[in-house]
């Protein structure tokens, strides 16, 4: 792909990293890179041979968010086409939190505005402890609009009402006080090994009940316990008891071996 700003590596363990590749503007995404991450992640999903995957950047920071130049075309176009434009990042948004696949975002340096969003899409977030957030989008005139539903889902409305209209930034260790990080590492370099100790925990889950495991999240999350909730779980567990890898899974406990997706 030419102006390739956006990197996939698929290794032989069934880990794709989505690499960010801009660190000469600090991986600020335009529209270019909103497409090849939408492209990259559709691919990573429809992949059965992708079993997580993990979203990075390279260079110090992991995304200063919007590009200046970016935004200021879009300021010069209708309001038409800024509604399509903004749809694309929703649509990132959209596919990043709802990929069928686990996700680990490993976070160093700044993540700033829409970068804080992907952060919030990631099922795992682990981060450097120097590494700074900030929803900084209305310094600017602007607000945090398509970020907002994951954002604060992550953070909760509480912290929310605070950062989106101070554009504060705040630690990592305050993140992961609110729930945006789940764990703080001491420095950038032992992030790949946080990761892959996740990754090892991950690889040993059936690939199915993981992502019916997702699902359910979203299902229930924020819902009332009501009659319907409670028929959509039953249903949920019988589905997963009768499916292939339900029945490998439990085979497999019961006659005391690894179940089959545990590839050594």
């Amino acid at each position: 792909m030419s102006n390739s700003f956006v990197l996939l590596e698929k290794g032989h363990d069934g880990v794709a990293q989505l690499i960010i590749n801009r660190p000469e503007v600090h991986n600020a995404f335009d529209d270019d890179v909103i497409e090849q991450l939408i492209s990259q992640l559709e691919a990573c999903h429809a992949d059965p041979e992708v079993r997580v995957l993990v979203l990075r950047s390279n260079g110090k920071n992991f995304s200063a968010g919007a590009d200046l130049a970016w935004m200021k075309r879009m300021a010069q176009n209708s309001y038409q086409e800024n509604v399509q434009d903004a749809g694309r990042l929703a649509r990132l948004m959209e596919v990043l939190n709802g990929l069928s696949k686990p996700t680990i975002g490993l976070v160093q340096g700044a993540a700033y505005g829409g970068a804080v969003g992907l952060a919030a899409c990631c099922d795992i977030v682990i981060a450097a402890e120097s590494s700074q957030f900030c929803l900084s989008e209305v310094k600017i005139g602007l607000i945090p609009a398509v970020i907002s539903p994951y954002v604060v889902r992550a953070i909760g409305e509480r912290q929310s009402r605070r950062y989106f209209v101070t554009a504060e930034v705040f630690t990592a260790r305050q993140a992961e006080t609110y729930g945006l990080v789940h764990e703080v590492v001491a420095t950038p370099e032992l992030l790949d090994d946080a990761c892959a100790r996740i990754v090892e925990q991950l690889r040993r889950n059936s690939p199915q009940a993981m992502h019916a495991a997702k699902e359910l999240i979203f299902a229930v999350s924020s819902k009332v316990i009501d009659q319907e909730v409670i028929d959509d779980t039953a249903r949920r567990i019988a589905d997963i008891r009768v499916s292939n890898e339900g029945q490998e899974g439990l085979g497999s406990f019961l006659q005391k071996r690894k179940p089959n997706w545990i590839q050594e």
